[in-house]
């Protein structure tokens, strides 16, 4: 991976990764955050395992980033920009507290900041 790639990944990882690393970790501490995704073998839903990977890279240095950082930061733009892509419920208020946004909060997305 070239220098060309890794600053194209970490500006698309800062715009879809739109919670700071404490309001991340305090999300992922919750039930709502628990209830929602895919549970590995572990019994851990994919993207609450991905919001405490995304905690550790957004709290790195950049020189300290590794090629495994920059390829889990790709695939939280592609989850982030695929899962918007599908769009929530239609009306706003119903977002608030839809399993659409709680997967994507877990993935560092907040769609409500937007």
């Amino acid at each position: 991976m070239d220098d060309g790639e890794k600053k194209s990944i970490r500006s698309e990882f800062k715009d879809a990764v739109n919670m700071a690393p404490k309001k991340l970790e305090d999300w992922l501490e919750t039930d709502e955050s628990q209830s929602v995704g895919q549970k590995d073998d572990d019994g851990e839903a994919v993207g609450h395992k991905m919001g405490h990977r995304i905690v550790e890279i957004k709290r790195k240095k950049q020189a300290d980033l590794s090629d495994d950082d920059y390829q889990a930061m790709n695939k939280v733009v592609g989850y982030v920009h695929r899962h918007l892509k599908q769009g929530g419920p239609k009306d706003k208020e119903k977002v608030e507290g839809s399993r659409w946004r709680y997967s994507l909060m877990n993935w560092g997305h907040d769609p409500m900041k937007d």
